[in-house]
């Protein structure tokens, strides 16, 4: 890392300082920070890099107003409407994270490529979703793009442990990838409880026909918060199926849930169950 230039320093230093609180509501004088903010894009990738290299660690401190600066060009960028100018800004972003730069100022740059990235950066993305420290902002980050989201997911989950590997199941099942049901139904017997759960949301939230029995019994056989959790589930995918115009696959569901709930605890989940009846009539 290099000293940023003096220009660049005026510039980063016309941004607010934060109030008490810590926010920015006061005092802001919002065409001195669009002049120095085009100022600072037109110093193309130079001038982002030197931004990047005022961030430090957060014990560190003192770099709010490179923090302010950075979010400002990625909202620049997109402002634009240029997609040739936004790609730039985040390969550029992409390049200086899976490094070694503090994990903080990774995540940083992670969570502004959530605001700006696109296909472009996907890549990138994708190798940090087995790092434990970075694999949530990366996840949060593809499932905001989309594009090209589900693939890095897919590619990951194999080599992915703990927190990572529960990161990307909750997230497969957030892009809808269909091509994941199969690794989504081993997910869904998983060892961990919290895999499980995330799993059985994930193939209810992609509305996978195929999943229902798996998931009723996963709610049946279950007790206490995973119960509740496989239960709503069970009523996400009934819902999805009736949407997706698969009636009698979501009757199924309904109807076992009316039938098998006889707790007091559970009338909740009957009256559901009846309500999604009468609406798939």
């Amino acid at each position: 890392m290099k000293e940023p230039s003096s220009a660049l320093v005026e510039l980063v230093n016309k941004m607010p300082d934060p109030d008490q609180r810590g926010m920015y509501c006061t005092d802001i004088d919002k065409e001195k920070i669009e002049r120095a903010i085009t100022n600072m894009h037109k110093g193309g990738r130079d001038n982002i890099i030197g931004v990047i290299d005022i961030l430090v660690e957060p014990e560190k401190g003192g770099d709010v107003k490179a923090h302010y600066a950075l979010h400002c060009l990625a909202l620049h960028v997109c402002k634009l409407k240029n997609e040739r100018s936004r790609r730039r800004f985040a390969r550029t972003l992409a390049s200086q994270i899976g490094g070694g730069r503090p994990k903080e100022v990774q995540k940083y740059l992670v969570r502004e490529l959530q605001v700006a990235g696109g296909r472009e950066v996907v890549e990138e993305l994708g190798e940090l979703l087995v790092d434990e420290e970075l694999c949530e902002p990366a996840a949060q980050a593809l499932a905001a793009i989309g594009d090209g989201a589900a693939e890095q997911l897919r590619r990951a989950l194999p080599r992915a442990r703990g927190k990572c590997r529960l990161t990307i199941v909750q997230n497969l099942g957030v892009v809808r990838d269909a091509r994941s049901v199969g690794a989504l139904k081993k997910a869904a017997i998983n060892k961990d409880r919290e895999v499980r759960i995330a799993a059985c949301w994930g193939l209810a939230n992609i509305g996978d026909a195929g999943s229902a029995d798996l998931l009723l019994r996963a709610a049946d056989k279950s007790d206490g918060w995973e119960r509740v959790e496989a239960t709503k589930a069970c009523l996400l995918l009934a819902e999805k199926l009736v949407a997706a115009g698969k009636k009698s696959e979501a009757v199924k569901i309904y109807r076992h849930l009316r039938d098998t709930r006889t707790k007091p605890t559970e009338r909740y989940v009957v009256d559901a169950a009846k309500k999604g009846l009468a609406a798939a009539d």
